[in-house]
């Protein structure tokens, strides 16, 4: 996989992102609310590793 493509799909992951904060906002979440947050917590775990691994990208 070529740099471009990582951070494609990288770019995607983070659009993605704003739509899982919306849905903790819902009251009637429920239990699926811990799934969520732990979905969240590996998308910024990868959102951070990224980062470390390209550092002089501004995704």
């Amino acid at each position: 996989m070529d740099a471009q493509t990582i951070r494609e799909r990288i770019a995607q992951i983070q659009s993605k992102r704003e739509y899982l904060m919306s849905l903790l906002e819902q009251p009637n979440l429920g239990t699926l609310k811990i799934d969520v947050n732990q979905a969240l917590e590996e998308m910024d775990e990868l959102i951070d590793e990224y980062r470390r691994t390209f550092p002089d990208t501004e995704s």
